[in-house]
Order: C-alpha cells, then sequence, then structure tokens
C-alpha cells in the first residue's frame, strides 16, 4: 500500500510540474513582453507572476488535486482564498529576489530563475499541505 501511495504521490508532483510549466509560460512570457516594453523588472515580475496565478489556479484545480478540491460554496471559497495566499507568498519571493537582484545592477532574467525553483518549492509545499489538504 505504501508503494502505490508513493507512486499516486510522484504523479501528482509531475502533474503539479506540468500546471508550474504551463503558469509559468504566461508568467515569465508577461515579464519578458513587459521588460521589453521599458517596465522596471521588479513590477514586471509581479504582474507577470499574477497573471501566472490565475493559470496555475485553473490547472491545478482541474488536473493536480482533483481529489482534494472543495465542493463549491464556503469550503472552496477558502480554498480559493488559501490558494491566493500561497500564490502571493510566491509573488513576494520572487518580486524580493529579482527586485533585490535589480537593486544590485544585476541581469533580472537569471535572478528569475532562481525565483521560479523559490517560488516553485515554496507553493508546492503550501498547496500540497495546506490548500488541498486531503481531509482526515
Amino acid at each position: 500500500m505504501t508503494e502505490i501511495f508513493h507512486k499516486l504521490r510522484d504523479i501528482r508532483l509531475l502533474r503539479y510540474l506540468l500546471a508550474s510549466v504551463g503558469a509559468l509560460a504566461v508568467d515569465v512570457g508577461c515579464f519578458l513582453m513587459l521588460l521589453a516594453a521599458g517596465m522596471l523588472a521588479a513590477p514586471a515580475s509581479a504582474i507577470g507572476y499574477s497573471a501566472g496565478i490565475l493559470a496555475h489556479w485553473l490547472l491545478s484545480s482541474r488536473t493536480v488535486f482533483t481529489d482534494t478540491v472543495a465542493e463549491r460554496g464556503q469550503e472552496r471559497t477558502k480554498q480559493k482564498a488559501l490558494f491566493v495566499m500561497s500564490a502571493l507568498a510566491g509573488l513576494a519571493l520572487t518580486t524580493m529576489i529579482v527586485g533585490t537582484a535589480d537593486y544590485w545592477a544585476f541581469d533580472p532574467r537569471p535572478a528569475k530563475l532562481i525565483a521560479i525553483a523559490a517560488s516553485f518549492t515554496l507553493t508546492w509545499l503550501l498547496r500540497s499541505r495546506v490548500v488541498f489538504k486531503p481531509a482526515q
């Protein structure tokens, strides 16, 4: 039984990784377009990340955590709020990393890559253990 659980967990992590890649495409695409348009790196990063939040909710709730998405109503609203809070934690971390790099005159694009890894780890932990925590 433990082996089956670990396989299912790995598949869920893989689905989350794929959902994250989709949301990341939205995030980075917005980020790069805004940088090209002359926007400062930190706000461009924040706007891109915010667009990615919406994409990630849609992908996560429909393809990753389908068995733990709350039914419509108060519990679903609470779950969405927790999801947004996890995203805001990732946004704060991303903005801090990219903004710090930009402040120190480092290229913000490599900083964005570091921020992606840090934010992925933080949001996976929050979402798998808090937001979409299975009922006990």
